[in-house]
């Protein structure tokens, strides 16, 4: 008798999405960004597939705590450009800590993710706040210590 190999495909109905809580606090930035990526996309799951959203929702807190290695600190920066001539705008790390810390984490996050319409749709799962609350306590976030 011939046994059928069957793939089976998740739909986005039949997953079931968790809440997860990550403490930022004397973290190193990529190491906590690829981390919380992976929860985002799903790649942590037995059920991962590709093109379908099988991730779960991650609420970081303490982003302001978060930290870089070596020389890195004083050695990055964010740029943006207003498509003008000469408008260039270019913001250093400690720059960016001070304004906006949040922005960091996104960031990070955001460049690990794809580029692709569902890339745009994972990155709405991503939470971060500059200090200890969050007003995320209804949906029970479980704490996640990478």
């Amino acid at each position: 008798m011939k046994q059928e190999r069957i793939t089976r495909s998740i739909k986005t109905d039949d997953v079931k999405h968790k809440w997860y809580l990550v403490d930022a606090k004397d973290q190193v930035l990529g190491r906590l960004a690829t981390k919380v990526a992976r929860i985002i996309r799903g790649k942590n799951k037995p059920i991962f597939t590709p093109h379908t959203d099988t991730g779960d929702f991650v609420v970081v807190i303490n982003a302001d705590k978060v930290r870089m290695t070596g020389k890195r600190e004083s050695l990055k920066t964010y740029s943006k450009h207003s498509m003008y001539p000469g408008g260039l705008k270019v913001r250093s790390f400690a720059e960016v800590m001070a304004k906006k810390p949040e922005f960091v984490v996104e960031n990070a996050v955001k460049g690990m993710l794809p580029k692709t319409r569902l890339g745009k749709k994972l990155i709405t799962k991503l939470k971060v706040y500059a200090g200890e609350s969050h007003p995320h306590t209804a949906q029970k976030p479980e704490v996640l210590s990478l």
